[in-house]
């Protein structure tokens, strides 16, 4: 069978230019070693899934000498019968045959005759346009021939009821440079310096980590530099990627010549009413998908949407028997979408909870094109369905700023960090009109008064997307005074968290002047704090905040105080808690300790009661707050503790910052409270003030990474100057640097400084620092060795070991061979004895992958 033989190493290829993919060749290796009859890999278009399967075989014919016969479909017409296709394998498995069997029978002798050698593997290329005759004939084969194994590729599963389904995922990071570095290596480019690296791995990133566009893209060096590669990837309507069409044309499949090839030939194989909705699916953000043995940097929940948000954005009211088509009945969605789910069309994330779809950009791309000529390209069916995504967001936007304040907070905020991407796309579609541009400006107000920036994307971003829909509004012929104050009023809060006391004055100046009445138009405002100039809630909210954050004036309770009772007439209860809050850091920094405690109790009281934990946790630690600075700073530590307990599961990096200062403050007054009193425990205050300084060298980094300036929030900076002076002042300058220095060294990415805080962890702990070896033998294997010692501990046979590994059966026998001689022990079960802890975790994975007994198959 030379000709089928030539056919899979062409497609393996050399086998030095294999990258990545260990994870899934060593599940299908372990299937196929075991009781698997059909594994089928499946996946988009392109993915690597031929690629993928010939090294499968590459490997497994190097230990083993099984006949091995290779069908491509991918020329077969789509729909072909059972028949069709059952002519197509005698053509492509049977040398000659002069007999009068029907091809079946020959092919079934044929495969039955390998028997002597153990069994036969079957490679079916190519199903998923044929996938039901395919389906008819795989069953039929393996009920015939108990010794053959079928390895199929599809862009979808065959069905078959004992269907091994093996998904290839994306490459992952590394394995995606590595691919487009291999490949511009042939059109003699090298990848040079650093920045190159860069706009390496943003190509990889755009084209989410595709072998087959990665391919495409490294093409395109030879006649565009890569910053020109790098720019033509926007993710919009200029993206260039559907023109790349440099693909080979000789020795490969006419399908994977271009972008847009790829994806075309899964679109025609879909049928109206899967196309209509792949289409409308495009208004929503582009989605990502990850190699699941890569950490994800991108929370695998906050990619794409809910099935509820998909019906509600691209279903029709009612169809209409003139053009049924054309239209999506909701009832109908969950059914097409999973049956584009399963043509690799769509990505499904699933949760513990939920799942969630979303497109690829380069699908994405793909299918807005084809809602634009859906209007004969005149863009007016996707400006419809894009109004709609506007319109839903909008509306959710509201309805979450109306209700967060109670038992659905942690669900709303968890709902606007999910919907990042698509609440911005809207946001972004809603500037292309002046009849929307008022509804982006009242999601972005909606979302900072979610408070989602503290939690999602940053300040820096909403802030952004806020001044743009604010400058759109103002420049409509007219435009809504009160939305125009209320944006206002949130750009005066996020500027001052930002330490930028100039612009925030200035947005804080033009908010009060639309909003006063004109009977106060030409009253010096900012001297009289105390009296209600009739100004709204929003602008009452403002000024409290801006008078406590950049002007420490305790005059900030009476207007904060106003701005609480404004919102609670309007049912704004939300604005009612916040405005609270700020007044109680007001009267707990500048005000009397009978003012701080009883507005700190009201809203720890009020905080407590209305389901919100997010305020419930602000609501100790403001009363923390007020301990500290009129009361019992060590009982402070007690409610600190517990606030810092729940925003660090909850990944409030902006509150566990906050609390972290607060408990730095707590410290120093109890370290001056000793001090004052006598206390001359030298022993105890230098813990305390060692305690204090690696704190404050933790927050100092956990600041630098959220971007924070706590010497713009003015108070709080006072306070943690204050904090440092005392704590320099009990080690002196030389051993509190020291200390300082070494709270730096935790790293934010761990949440190291609040597992210190906490005490769930010591300053001397680090997540990276790898754990000993305890054994001075394992050191002396190779890294080849190791993995192969891994792979025996977890009791991989030699041979399955060599078809993982892509050695020769003698290669890896030479090998354990060795790992027993260095380790001094004379059997492979007591390898495990020998394997470092740090690598016990993939002993045990490995166990898992390990094959099944070849007993199992004759048994069944």
């Amino acid at each position: 069978m030379s000709t089928i033989r030539a056919e899979f190493d062409s497609a393996a290829g050399d086998f030095n230019r294999f990258v990545g993919r260990e994870p899934e060749l060593a599940r299908i290796i372990a299937l196929m070693l075991g009781a698997a009859r059909l594994v089928t890999l499946i996946g988009p278009g392109g993915i690597g899934k031929t690629r993928l399967a010939a090294e499968t075989i590459h490997r497994y014919r190097k230990v083993q000498n099984v006949a091995v016969h290779w069908v491509r479909l991918a020329r077969m017409a789509k729909g072909s019968t059972r028949t069709a296709i059952e002519e197509e394998v005698a053509q492509s498995v049977l040398e000659a045959d002069f007999s009068d069997r029907s091809a079946f029978d020959a092919l079934v002798d044929t495969f039955t005759a390998s028997e002597v050698a153990g069994h036969t593997i079957l490679v079916m290329d190519n199903c998923e346009h044929v996938v039901i005759g395919a389906g008819q004939l795989i069953a039929d084969f393996l009920a015939a021939v108990p010794s053959l194994t079928i390895l199929a590729t599809s862009r979808e599963p065959i069905g078959w009821a004992d269907e091994c389904p093996v998904t290839v995922p994306p490459l992952t990071q590394d394995e995606s440079f590595s691919l487009f570095r291999q490949r511009a290596s042939l059109l003699g480019r090298t990848i040079a310096d650093d920045d190159e690296r860069s706009m390496v791995k943003a190509i990889c990133r755009h084209v989410h980590h595709h072998p087959l566009f990665i391919r495409l893209a490294a093409g395109q060096l030879l006649r565009k530099p890569l910053t020109m590669i790098a720019g033509e990837l926007t993710g919009d309507a200029d993206d260039k990627r559907m023109q790349w069409r440099n693909g080979p044309r000789v020795g490969a499949d006419p399908r994977h010549r271009a972008v847009s090839d790829v994806t075309a030939w899964s679109y025609e194989l879909c049928s109206d009413k899967e196309r209509l909705l792949l289409d409308r699916m495009s208004v929503f953000a582009a989605g990502h998908d990850i190699n699941p043995t890569e950490k994800d940097d991108h929370n695998r929940s906050n990619v794409g949407v809910e099935l509820s948000t998909i019906k509600s954005v691209c279903s029709d009211a009612q169809q209409t028997a003139k053009d049924e088509f054309a239209t999506l009945d909701e009832t109908e969605i969950e059914r097409v979408l999973e049956r584009l789910v399963e043509q690799s069309l769509v990505i499904s994330q699933i949760s513990a909870s939920t799942v969630r779809y979303s497109l690829l950009e380069s699908i994405q791309l793909f299918a807005q094109k084809n809602l634009r000529e859906r209007s004969g390209g005149a863009s007016g069916e996707y400006n419809r369905l894009a109004g709609r995504h506007l319109a839903y967001y909008r509306r959710r936007a509201l309805e979450a700023r109306a209700t967060w304040f109670g038992p659905a907070e942690r669900k709303l905020l968890d709902w606007a960090r999910a919907e990042w991407d698509n609440i911005l796309t809207a946001i972004e579609f809603s500037l292309t009109s002046p009849s929307t541009v008022e509804s982006g400006l009242e999601i972005c107000c909606g979302l900072i008064a979610l408070r989602v920036p503290f939690f999602k994307g940053s300040i820096r971003e909403t802030r952004h997307w806020t001044e743009r829909s604010l400058a759109a509004a103002r420049a409509l012929p007219r435009h809504s005074s009160e939305l125009e104050v209320d944006a206002l009023s949130q750009l005066v809060l996020v500027t001052l968290c930002q330490g930028q006391h100039e612009e925030a004055e200035r947005l804080l100046e033009r908010c009060i002047m639309i909003s006063l009445p004109e009977a106060h138009k030409k009253s010096d405002w900012r001297h009289s704090p105390e009296v209600d100039l009739g100004l709204p809630a929003p602008a009452e909210f403002a000024w409290g905040v801006e008078l406590l954050l950049a002007q420490r004036d305790p005059q900030a309770v009476a207007v904060l105080d106003r701005a609480r009772r404004k919102c609670d007439s309007v049912g704004e209860h939300g604005g009612s808690a916040m405005s609270e809050m700020f007044a109680a850091m007001t009267a707990a920094f500048l005000g009397t300790a009978q003012e701080a405690f009883d507005i700190a109790r009201s809203f720890r009281d009020r905080s407590a009661t209305s389901g919100a934990l997010w305020m419930k946790s602000w609501g100790e630690m403001v009363w923390a707050l007020t301990l500290t600075k009129h009361g019992n700073p060590a009982e402070a530590l007690e409610f600190e503790r517990t606030a810092l307990e729940h925003q660090v599961p909850t990944h409030d990096q902006w509150g566990a910052l906050w609390v972290i200062e607060f408990k730095i403050w707590s410290l120093a007054q109890i370290i001056s409270g000793g001090i004052s009193q006598g206390n001359t425990d030298r022993t105890k205050l230098r813990s305390l003030a060692t305690e204090t300084a690696h704190l404050i060298g933790g927050t100092r980094s956990l600041r630098a990474r959220l971007g924070v300036d706590i010497d713009g929030l003015r108070p709080f900076g006072d306070e943690t100057r204050r904090a440092i002076s005392v704590a320099r002042r009990v080690l002196g300058p030389e051993l509190y640097a020291q200390a300082e220095g070494r709270g730096a060294l935790l790293r934010p990415e761990y949440s190291e400084v609040q597992r210190v805080a906490l005490g769930t962890m010591s300053i001397n702990q680090s997540k990276g620092s790898p754990p000993s070896d305890g054994n001075p033998h394992w050191g002396e294997l190779s890294a080849a060795e190791q993995d192969v010692a891994i792979l025996a501990a977890a009791g991989w046979t030699n041979g399955a070991i060599a078809m993982r590994r892509g050695n020769s059966a003698k290669t890896v026998e030479a090998q354990v061979a060795a790992v027993l001689r260095k380790l001094m022990v004379a059997s492979r079960v007591d390898i495990v004895r020998f394997v470092p802890e740090d690598r016990m975790e993939t002993v045990r994975i490995e166990e898992g992958r390990r094959p099944a007994r070849r007993n199992a198959r004759k048994r069944k």
